[in-house]
């Protein structure tokens, strides 16, 4: 029990098949506390650290984290995993519990069993989290109480539960939707073969142009090429590369061959002769390099 209170561990709990049922039985035998028993163990407990009458008030009180287990069996999770999770926050609640507020343990402990079942169910009962503020864990464990059928809700049903829990009737249309869905295993069972057939790993595919493989050789295809084309670029006049750069390596408003002539007061018919020729000289600058060749843009006509 020494290690219990200094850090939260799991009380034993069997999980073989009837075993829950001999669990339940047993600690429905201890002996509940009168409430100057509880007061007593408490006071020990709080100014001498007394771990036995720690023992002594998790003990007394094991049946009802047991009672409010039982409550969340309709999410589908074993009850022994619940009463695991409920055991830990009545150890929190005994060792913080003070005795001076004049309130009986029971009282103060729910809390924090519910407390530590919401967040076992929140972390298991889905592969994806559905409830992360605090609106919608109200949400998570009352929408299913508060509906009156498997129908989904109405409109007016919406903002019926939606005023009750003061939340808005998006969030509770959402929180509806969520809990109405269920996981799904990427690759179904062998052994099933009605839910093979559906399974995600049949017609979901990778994008091949997205492998890490791929993606890093164009990449450095690309560093590689961009840094021939700046070397090829090197090799010509001030004029040729003027022209070139003007029209093919600006993002935006590049240069015609009508705006060149007038820089240069020259025929826009010797802007293209000169532009022929520089890609040529680049061409072969490129090729002298071994670097990969980018796609050159052909001379554009008048």
């Amino acid at each position: 029990m020494q290690a219990a209170m200094s850090l939260p561990i799991r009380l034993p709990v069997p999980v073989s098949a009837g075993s829950i049922e001999a669990y339940i039985q047993a600690v429905n035998r201890f002996p509940m506390l009168s409430a100057d028993d509880e007061r007593s163990l408490a006071l020990r407990l709080r100014e001498h650290n007394d771990l036995e009458a720690a023992g002594q008030l998790v003990v007394s009180h094991l049946r009802l984290v047991v009672a409010v287990a039982r409550g969340y069996l309709g999410y589908g999770l074993p009850h022994a995993d619940l009463i695991q999770e409920g055991n830990i926050g009545l150890m929190k609640a005994v060792k913080r519990f003070d005795p001076a507020r004049n309130v009986r343990l029971v009282s103060f402990a729910i809390h924090w069993i519910k407390a530590e079942i919401h967040e076992y169910i929140l972390r298991n009962w889905r592969l994806v989290k559905v409830a992360t503020t605090k609106a919608q864990r109200k949400l998570f464990f009352n929408l299913r109480s508060m509906k009156r059928g498997l129908a989904p809700l109405s409109a007016d049903e919406v903002g019926r539960v939606a005023a009750a829990l003061r939340v808005k009737p998006e969030e509770v249309t959402e929180m509806e939707t969520r809990l109405g869905g269920r996981d799904l295993a990427f690759e179904a069972d062998d052994n099933d073969d009605e839910e093979k057939a559906y399974a995600p790993v049949h017609y979901l595919a990778a994008d091949p142009g997205n492998e890490p493989s791929r993606l890093l050789e164009a990449k450095e295809n690309e560093t590689i090429g961009a840094a021939g084309l700046h070397r090829a670029l090197a090799v010509l006049d001030p004029r040729s590369r003027r022209i070139v750069e003007a029209r093919w390596l600006k993002e935006k408003d590049s240069a015609t061959l009508h705006d060149l002539a007038a820089e240069f007061k020259v025929s826009a018919e010797r802007i293209r002769q000169l532009e022929a020729k520089a890609f040529e000289k680049m061409k072969k600058a490129i090729q002298a390099q071994g670097a990969p060749q980018r796609a050159l843009p052909a001379p554009a006509a008048l």
